[in-house]
């Protein structure tokens, strides 16, 4: 492992959601998740944790604990009937972000960047527990959280726009880098080449990755919501929440990226395999 970066996954505890939220099967979403009676086993709630150039950076920051303790979490009416419909959530006290944090020796100060994948409650949770944080997000995505009834569209702006937060609302360019096609537009987070941020527009219209190349590590690509099991992406199989059109095309483009790139690691939000991949990963490249 080079000197002074790693790469962790933590886990802000578990959510269960509909089996054709996770694989959609071409029904729309108002049907599946008005008349579902099913659910699927629990999935974790990933967070990712890296630590280079002297930086502590987070890929999302999971799910408020206040979402299962405070009755006002979610607002009320139709919106939240289908939020309650949605997703089923199991967070304990040592799961919250800064607990989980704790446990890898990090302090919610030592916290430099929080990119976040979109703005979906199951990711902004522990946005506010950062001072000297920067928030991360695409110009697109963040429109879309602050357009009107965006409430119904899955972004909670109450939970978001909160006060004495620094965000930075990024837009993408032309990459200059051609390993990266069929991407061409992305964002070099901090100036740094090992660290591109890459649009993944489908599950929400800003949508965006984290591509990480380090030498003498196993790259790796950040993309949150895409898929919801990795396997699934082999397939051209998509989560059942979106712009499904668009998720699949994204989805392509994944696929090429990474059979350009030998060795790339594809980790999602809740994928319950990311763990291990990642384990996997950081130990065959330790003993290559």
């Amino acid at each position: 492992m080079p000197e002074h970066f790693s790469i962790n996954v933590v886990s802000t505890g578990s959510v269960r959601i509909r089996p054709q939220h996770r694989r959609g099967d071409g029904t729309p979403m108002l049907w599946w998740l008005g008349t579902s009676q099913r659910w699927t086993e629990s999935l974790p709630i990933n967070v990712y944790v890296i630590r280079h150039g002297g930086r502590v950076i987070l890929f999302d920051a999971g799910q408020d604990r206040r979402s299962v303790t405070d009755d006002d979490y979610f607002p009320g009416g139709l919106a939240g009937l289908l939020y309650r419909r949605l997703a089923r959530f199991d967070i304990e006290p040592g799961d919250t972000l800064v607990a989980r944090l704790a446990e890898l020796g990090i302090q919610p100060g030592e916290v430099t960047t929080v990119v976040l994948s979109h703005l979906h409650q199951d990711h902004i949770g522990g946005i506010a527990e950062f001072p000297n944080a920067t928030l991360v997000v695409s110009r697109d995505e963040w429109d879309a959280a602050m357009a009107p009834r965006s409430e119904l569209a899955g972004f909670l702006r109450e939970h978001i726009d909160q006060p004495g937060l620094s965000w930075d609302r990024i837009s993408f360019s032309a990459l200059p880098d051609a390993g990266l096609a069929p991407f061409d537009e992305g964002y070099a987070l901090h100036g740094d080449r090992a660290l591109t941020l890459l649009p993944l527009a489908g599950h929400t219209p800003g949508s965006m990755g984290l591509l990480v190349r380090v030498p003498g590590i196993a790259p790796v690509f950040l993309v949150g919501d895409l898929s919801y099991d990795i396997h699934l992406l082999d397939d051209e199989l998509v989560p059942g929440a979106g712009d499904r059109a668009r998720m699949v095309d994204t989805t392509r483009r994944v696929n090429m990226l990474r059979r350009r790139t030998p060795g790339l690691v594809v980790l999602a939000a809740h994928d319950p395999g990311a763990a291990g991949a990642l384990r996997t990963a950081q130990k065959d490249r330790m003993g290559a």
